[in-house]
Parts: C-alpha cells; sequence; structure tokens
C-alpha cells in the first residue's frame, strides 16, 4: 500500500515539476543584472536607436589590451515566404554549400537569407528548406557587420561594396569557400569583406582585411549585429515553452571561467545586456536553432543585446558585439577577424567552434544525467539508424542498470502482500484510533525487520532518468522531426493518433494487476484505477519519443515482474505464499 502512495506521489510530483516549468517560462524573476565589467550602463548603449541605420561609434568599442597596437598582417521562417522587405537591398550574392544556401547583399556585404540545406521546415514539408536567416516581414532575422573608424569613414552595414562574382558553390573536394568583397574610398582605404563557409560546417568565418594606402594611421573596431523580429513558436509541447531570445557565455568576474547566460527577448528593454570581457560570444536563440557571433577569443569586445524595432513588427530586438579597437598604420594591413554560426544545435559542432557554445543545448538542472543519456542515445543511433529504435535499446540499458533497485522493490512489495493480512486485522482492531494503528504498524515493521519504503527508491532513483530523457527529446535538434516506424513520423512531436498513450494506460493498468494482493481501501482502489487513464491522457501531449520510452519501460517491468515473482515464489515470498 506504502508503494502504491508513493508511485501516485511521483506521478503527482511529475505533473507539479512540469507545471513549475510553465510557471517559470511565464512568470518566474529575470537573470541577474548584466552590467559590464568595466561599469558601463545600458544609457550608455549606442545601438538604443530604432533607426535601421544606426551604426556603432568607435567609442563604444572596448580599447585594445595595453593600448593601440600596430598590425602586419522565425518566427523562422516557418513558409519560407517573403512579403514587405525590411532593409534597403543592391545586388545579390549566392552561395550554395552543402549545408547552407545563403544570398548576400552587396549593400553592407550583410547575410540576408540563410536556408539550411536538408533540414526540413517542418515534418508536413520535409521537402522544403528552413529558411533561418531571412530579410523580409514578418520572418525578419539578418546578420549585420562592418567597421567603425575615427577620421575617415568606414564600411558600414549601410556601406555598398563590390563584388568578383554573383555565384558561388562549394565543389566537390573542396572544404573551404571565400567569397570576398572589396570597399575603397578616396582617402587611401582598401576593405576586403571575406566570407570563409566551410564543408559540412554551418561555420560562418568573417573577415575585415583592411589595407591602409593613406598617409597618417586609422583607427577601427569591428561590430557584428544579429537583428530579428520575435515570431511564435509552433508544434510546441505543453509545459515547459521553449527558449527565445539573448544567450552569451559570460566570464566571472575577470577570472578564467565562464557561465552561460540568458535573457529572453521580452525582458530585454528591463534587463538589457551590456558586458564587456575577454573571450565569450553572444547568440539568438531559438529552441533548435542559433545565430552566434564569436569574436576572437584572445580579444576583448564590448556585448549588447536590447530592443530594436523591426518595421511592420513589434517586439524586435537585437545582440552581437562591437570588437577592440586596433591602429592601422599608414601603408600596412590588419585582419579584423570573427566566427558566425547560423544553423542548428548540432553538438557534435557546437564545442569545436567556441568553448562553451554547446551549453546552449539547454537541459536544465538534470544535464549532469542529460548529456549522457543523450550520448548513449546518439551512439545507438550510429549502431541502428533509428532514433526510436535507439530509445528502445536505451530503455532497455537503463533497465538493466536498475534491476537490482527493481528488484529490491518487488522483494519489498512481495513482503507487503505477506503482511497484508496482519495489516488487516490492525486495521480493524484499531482504525478508529489513527496514532495507536500508526504505532502498532511500526512495531510489526520493527519485529519483522521490514522497511515499508524499501520498495519506493528504486521508483525516486528512476524519476530523474524519466526527467532527464524529456529533455533530451525536447532539446536535441539531433531528434527533430526523427521518424520511428508506422504512423509515428516524428519523435520530438505528440503522437498524432495517440497510440501510444492508449498503450501506455494499457500497461500500467497490467502492472497494477500484478500488485493488486496489497490491501487497499475503497478511495485507493478508485485512485489507482483512475490513474492510468489520467496519466495516459497527460502523455498524449508529450513527444511521441518519451512515450515510447515509458512504453517500453512498463512492457519491461511487466517482464521483469514476471520473472522476479516466480523467483520469489521459489523462495516462499511471492504470490503463493501470500495467499496461502
Amino acid at each position: 500500500m506504502e508503494n502504491i502512495r508513493f508511485g501516485l506521489l511521483c506521478a503527482i510530483g511529475v505533473l507539479c515539476f512540469f507545471l513549475y516549468q510553465a510557471w517559470q517560462t511565464d512568470y518566474a524573476p529575470t537573470q541577474a543584472d548584466a552590467t559590464s565589467a568595466n561599469g558601463q550602463t545600458a544609457g550608455q548603449n549606442d545601438y538604443a536607436s530604432a533607426d535601421e541605420d544606426d551604426v556603432p561609434s568607435l567609442s563604444s568599442a572596448p580599447e585594445s589590451d595595453g593600448g593601440p597596437e600596430q598590425s602586419s598582417d522565425s518566427r523562422q521562417a516557418q513558409t519560407g515566404q517573403d512579403d514587405e522587405p525590411v532593409v534597403g537591398e543592391a545586388d545579390q550574392i549566392h552561395v550554395v554549400t552543402d549545408r547552407l544556401d545563403v544570398i548576400i547583399d552587396t549593400r553592407g556585404g550583410d547575410l540576408r537569407k540563410v536556408e539550411l540545406r536538408g533540414v526540413p521546415v517542418s515534418s508536413e514539408k520535409p521537402d522544403t528548406n528552413l529558411r533561418l536567416i531571412n530579410d523580409s516581414a514578418p520572418n525578419f532575422f539578418i546578420t549585420q557587420s562592418g567597421l567603425v573608424a575615427d577620421g575617415a569613414k568606414a564600411p558600414d552595414h549601410r556601406s555598398t561594396y563590390q563584388a568578383e562574382r554573383k555565384e558561388y558553390e562549394l565543389e566537390d573536394g573542396q572544404d573551404t569557400l571565400e567569397v570576398p568583397l572589396t570597399w575603397t574610398n578616396q582617402a587611401g582605404h582598401e576593405v576586403t569583406k571575406v566570407y570563409t563557409f566551410h564543408r559540412d560546417s554551418y561555420r560562418i568565418g568573417l573577415n575585415h582585411r583592411v589595407t591602409n594606402n593613406g598617409d597618417s594611421p586609422w583607427r577601427l573596431s569591428q561590430y557584428v549585429r544579429f537583428w530579428r523580429a520575435p515570431y511564435e513558436i509552433t508544434g510546441d509541447v505543453p509545459f515547459a515553452q521553449a527558449f527565445f531570445g539573448v544567450g552569451w557565455y559570460d566570464r566571472k568576474d575577470g577570472g578564467d571561467s565562464y557561465s552561460y547566460r540568458t535573457e529572453s527577448h521580452e525582458d530585454l528593454a528591463e534587463n538589457p545586456l551590456e558586458l564587456t570581457q575577454q573571450g565569450g560570444w553572444v547568440a539568438m536563440i531559438q529552441h533548435y536553432f542559433i545565430g552566434a557571433a564569436i569574436p576572437p577569443p584572445d580579444a576583448k569586445a564590448r556585448f549588447f543585446g536590447q530592443p530594436k524595432d523591426v518595421p511592420n513588427a513589434a517586439g524586435g530586438f537585437a545582440t552581437g558585439f562591437i570588437g577592440a579597437q586596433q591602429q592601422v598604420a599608414a601603408g600596412s594591413q590588419a585582419d579584423f577577424e570573427s566566427t558566425l554560426f547560423v544553423g542548428p544545435k548540432l553538438q557534435d559542432q557546437l564545442e569545436s567552434v567556441a568553448p562553451g557554445l554547446g551549453l546552449t543545448v539547454d537541459y536544465g538542472w538534470l544535464t549532469v544525467l542529460a548529456k549522457p543519456i543523450f550520448w548513449v542515445l546518439e551512439h545507438l543511433h550510429a549502431l541502428v539508424g533509428n532514433w526510436g529504435v535507439a530509445i528502445i535499446l536505451l530503455t532497455f540499458l537503463i533497465k538493466l542498470v536498475f534491476y537490482k533497485l527493481s528488484e529490491t522493490q518487488y522483494r519489498a512489495m512481495a513482503r507487503m502482500r505477506k503482511f497484508a493480512p496482519r495489516m488487516q486485522q490492525l486495521k480493524e482492531q484499531y482504525g478508529d484510533d489513527r496514532q495507536k494503528l500508526q504505532s502498532k504498524m511500526m512495531e510489526l515493521y520493527k519485529k519483522e525487520g521490514f522497511n515499508p519504503l524499501a520498495g519506493c527508491w528504486p521508483m525516486l532513483v528512476q524519476m530523474p532518468v524519466f526527467i532527464s530523457l524529456y529533455w533530451v527529446l525536447r532539446e536535441s535538434v539531433e531528434l527533430r522531426h526523427a521518424p520511428f516506424m508506422l504512423w509515428i513520423q516524428d519523435l520530438s512531436a505528440p503522437d498524432p493518433y495517440y497510440i501510444l498513450p492508449v498503450i501506455f494506460g494499457v500497461t500500467m493498468f497490467l502492472q497494477q494487476k500484478l500488485t493488486a494482493n496489497v490491501t487497499m481501501d475503497p478511495m485507493q482502489q478508485r485512485i489507482m484505477q483512475i490513474m492510468p487513464v489520467g496519466l495516459a491522457v497527460f502523455f498524449a501531449f508529450f513527444p511521441a519519443g518519451l512515450v515510447l520510452y515509458w512504453c517500453t519501460n512498463n512492457l519491461l517491468s511487466i517482464g521483469q515482474q514476471w520473472y522476479i515473482y516466480r523467483k520469489l515464489d521459489a523462495e516462499g515470498l511471492g504470490h503463493k505464499a501470500a495467499s496461502s
């Protein structure tokens, strides 16, 4: 009876956990104020203007360490449709790699459109690529970059570049593809903006190569900015809305350690990001996808994030960085380099792009369990080639790990059945005196050397595994739209025909039948009869992969119970002993 009560409490606990996650999304306090290390405040932000043509000033860029140095060298576009252009256009350059289909505009040399090749926009449109970067309303999201300088004008995101070609394609056997854009002025300054695309990667190199043919030094700083309108995440499952906003890698108190921090787009007005540090990165985060701007790890940069209006779209915001100042002497050349990552949060790529970037795959407070679970799941998938089969095999492994705990649980339940008649006698004798009844039951437990909670701990230990797997299925883009078989064509979405939740309810009911000899009062019996139906309805809104795990777990538990009970019968502790 105590085990059944505890199981009911576990089920209620899981429900409370997901309700808490939903509350956290809507009402929890925002993260601590991100005041910059050099004492700057949000009011000094050079990007606060709503004007599309705003450009940072050189004074907003951090000084280089040691003073001036001389150098010698869419909505996630769910529909894929364009509406009203938001920013001005010039000539467009089309770039195709094995992973990306890109449009670069010579006005600013900006990334205006980026389609993720082979990443479907939805399970209903498997042949339509998802467009993550898009310069048209209402799915506006672009990347802007440029240089700011004192004295002579430098090319920013309003400047017009010249291109050698209008078509670029990564050829077979070619690992990188460079796309150069050039800009010159009458003062003898030349800037070549070079995008470098990589095979089998969403990483994009960005380099402003500056040649100073003038007769005086030129002081410059590079900036990169993501600017977008909000969108409504569709097809999401209840109880835990996916995060949408800004994330950054925050250096702790100027030391060598960093932490991952976030701020939702709705809270940026009250808690704008304003931070100057060496190392780190800043990114636009949207569930499975990310747009990250990464300055050189050994250079200072000022990171920012705040509201920025988008025409015909409320709630626009921007984030990015302004790099360290650098002086280019007359007659010399310098490179201003940074890295972009525009694509899905694939865990085998993120950490190789920048330290800490893998933290954007946020498994919450159970990351310590979720990451090993994903690692095992990924290796199983590499072995069998099907994520659904990998989940089933993972369930087998988890049951194997917890076999001894489960055996302890079933032994405790068997002993509980053995004591059931004596406990029933105590209830009949002391039913009117609750305190006396509890005292007599404790005496019975002590005399027989039995702990009624012994069967509860295995259930309690397995609950974090269940919750961790939930986050793995929700946050891992590798499982996005992953098919299993038959009617299950998206393990990250609920079962469209509710077949798996029904199977779950039936298997849970069968499990209860195996423990039906435990004495329960009428109220507990009614609750236990209703619980499989209630949880089946509850699981109808969960990702199919999670319900597949739980159905497999129930079936294995039924087989495990049957096997262990046969052993217990042989030892005189099973059903036969309880009924004799």
